[in-house]
């Protein structure tokens, strides 16, 4: 991303938040209460299926604050941004404490992008490209079952799992 479209971006997010009536101006300083939680599976190329009951961060409040100041994510826990369509998916770990795996995924519930292990409290922008949703893991559970690009998460989200 250019410098000029970055600004435009943090100009076009900071105006939307500004304006949004009753909304505190004050970032998250805790984590917030557990939210709803739903099973997703992710198939990986050979077929093994992996479990998890993720919490569903679906308004922009929820995925404001995301996982920040969690101390750690449950092996077989995490947290779905589901965008409603795709969409430009970009992350960062501010106030993040627990390192994280971030897959991108795709309408059709195909990951498109994997980033391992992101750096807690980095203000580094993450761009996961054009996803539908984002799913945030603890760290290391990519590499421990063996999840890449074109593996499949089903979820209700993506129309795959009842």
């Amino acid at each position: 991303m250019t410098p000029r479209r970055h600004l435009l971006a943090l100009l076009a997010v900071s105006s939307v938040a500004l304006s949004r009536p009753g909304r505190a101006q004050q970032e998250p300083t805790k984590a917030q209460p557990p939210l709803p939680t739903e099973k997703l599976v992710i198939v990986t190329r050979d077929g093994t299926r992996h479990e998890f009951n993720v919490e569903l961060a679906l308004t922009p409040e929820q995925q404001e604050t995301g996982l920040m100041f969690r101390e750690h994510v449950a092996p077989d826990g995490g947290m779905l941004f589901d965008w409603g369509t795709e969409r430009r998916s970009e992350m960062w770990m501010k106030n993040t404490i627990a390192p994280l795996d971030m897959l991108f995924i795709g309408a059709d519930g195909t990951i498109r992008r994997v980033v391992e292990n992101t750096v807690p409290q980095s203000l580094a922008v993450i761009d996961g490209g054009d996803a539908r949703a984002t799913l945030e893991l603890a760290a290391g559970t990519a590499d421990r079952l063996d999840i890449r690009v074109g593996d499949k998460v089903l979820a209700k989200q993506f129309g795959n799992l009842s």
